[in-house]
């Protein structure tokens, strides 16, 4: 073994001395290091996708979202409380259950604030997958999602709250599937590819599939850039409350969040929809296009602060349900959402890593860990059901368990009663932006401080989209 490793260290010290020597007389054009200098200015990400598109000439389907962090929550923190409010005595429980659509005949009521996003069976999870969120979600009290499919049985024997996304394919659009849901979520969008088209094609398409989305053989599953039969704003007034009258059970709407947000929120308001979901751009997807989950949408923080304010300004408060999704990884994020105006928060990437848990050493160190759980992974036969559902259970109570201390120490009994007044910031922007206190002066001194550094971009020139939206269309709810 000696000689075997003098052997070894010997190559090597060698091989390594060679390549240093290569690195330092080589100019930069003819030198591996120039690598270095260009991966800096390129960024890996970006380099390896434009080494994906020079090989196959079509959009790269990056999964998982935009690896940029648009919304700045880490700048964004909770204020305490000691004497001048007490802290919630520890014996006394955070009460943590949110409804969504309380207008509704039926409202949805869920037991935690965390809900399951929309992933759906075949377009992005395999069966496996969506059997074990549904599970989990059981487990906890929560509702989960169907995403853009059919209504797959065994996911809706499996969740005893099952939120259907009546979609731009068309496959959960019947009365047969949709009397069957607890809430229906029209999806006009999502953050990670906006309302463009999308299609899987016949060759990722298996027999299980077919049936759920109720495909003919050799046909692809096509979602549209529009919902089928709605061309207007007046087209989705009517099916909105059709579905209400139908149903009885919140009818909701999910989007990506936009700068067009307002005008978009009024009509939905004109519609008499339960509740709203927005996606931020930091919104995950089973796979889709870099430009469009790096260029497109606006950021969960502003989104959910925006369509907070609009529905304050509206009375809708409290009425319309309002869902933040996208890029919530951490409890704190997910609470700060619901601080700036959020009834409730979906849950995708974060949900999905959590399921695969201690799974993770089966894919591992060849396969990524995706391959346990999406429809055309390698390994999706492999994930162990029932364990993947315990992991998610437990991951989902530590997130609430550790949400509850936040309100305990801001002197709240309920999640819901946590405010924007329990937040402050170290960015004097964001504070601008959102409403909430700046925290590096105190908050009687914050609006002379304010006025006085106040230089560039007074309130008064604000206006753009957002300000014009107001007016763009009347409000009959």
């Amino acid at each position: 073994m000696k000689f075997i490793e003098r052997i070894v260290r010997s190559v090597a010290d060698v091989a390594v001395d060679q390549a240093l020597t290569r690195v330092i007389k080589d100019h930069y054009v003819e030198n591996i290091a120039a690598m270095i200098p260009a991966g800096r200015k390129i960024g890996m990400p970006n380099f390896t996708e434009i080494l994906m598109r020079s090989e196959t000439g079509t959009p790269v389907p990056r999964p998982l979202g935009s690896y940029i962090h648009f919304s700045p929550w880490e700048s964004v923190l909770f204020n305490p409380v000691h004497l001048f409010r007490m802290p919630t005595p520890e014996q006394i429980g955070i009460q943590t259950s949110v409804t969504i659509g309380p207008r509704a005949r039926k409202p949805l009521t869920v037991s935690i604030p965390i809900m399951i996003a929309a992933m759906s069976f075949g377009g992005a999870l395999s069966k496996n997958a969506k059997l074990a969120l549904a599970k989990a979600a059981t487990a906890v009290g929560t509702a989960t999602n169907s995403g853009e499919a059919g209504l797959m049985k065994e996911e809706r024997e499996a969740a005893r709250l099952f939120i259907g996304q009546y979609n731009r394919g068309g496959w959960m659009n019947t009365p047969d599937k949709y009397m069957q849901l607890d809430a229906i979520e029209i999806q006009l969008g999502q953050g990670a590819q906006g309302s463009t088209s999308q299609r899987t094609t016949v060759k990722n398409i298996g027999e299980d599939y077919r049936e759920v989305f109720g495909l003919k053989e050799g046909e692809p599953a096509v979602i549209h850039s529009r919902l089928p039969g709605v061309d207007s704003a007046d087209d989705f007034i009517r099916l909105v409350k059709r579905l209400r009258h139908e149903t009885g059970v919140p009818v909701g709407l999910k989007i990506a969040a936009t700068h067009h947000l307002e005008k978009e929120l009024r009509i939905a308001l004109e519609a008499g929809v339960d509740f709203i979901t927005l996606d931020g751009a930091e919104g995950g997807t089973h796979g889709g296009a870099p430009t469009l989950q790096d260029d497109v949408g606006l950021p969960t923080m502003f989104a959910v602060t925006r369509a907070a304010q609009f529905l304050a300004r509206h009375g809708e408060t409290g009425k319309v349900s309002l869902i933040a999704t996208g890029g919530l990884i951490t409890p704190g994020s997910m609470l700060k959402a619901m601080a700036l105006g959020a009834d409730a928060v979906y849950i995708g990437t974060a949900a999905v890593m959590a399921m695969i848990g201690e799974q993770l050493v089966k894919s591992a160190p060849f396969e990524p860990a995706t391959s346990l759980v999406v429809y055309t992974g390698k390994r999706t036969e492999e994930l162990d059901v029932e364990a993947a559902s315990r992991s998610l259970a437990r991951y989902l109570n530590a997130c609430v368990m550790e949400m509850e201390l936040v309100a305990q120490s801001l002197g709240r009994t309920a999640l819901s009663d946590i405010s924007k007044s329990d937040l402050c910031t170290t960015d004097a922007e964001i504070a601008r932006a959102t409403g909430i206190s700046w925290g590096w002066v105190a908050p009687d001194t914050e609006r002379r401080v304010r006025e006085e550094t106040e230089v560039r971009f007074p309130h008064s020139e604000q206006t753009g989209v957002a300000a014009d939206a107001e007016h763009s269309r009347p409000l009959h709810s």
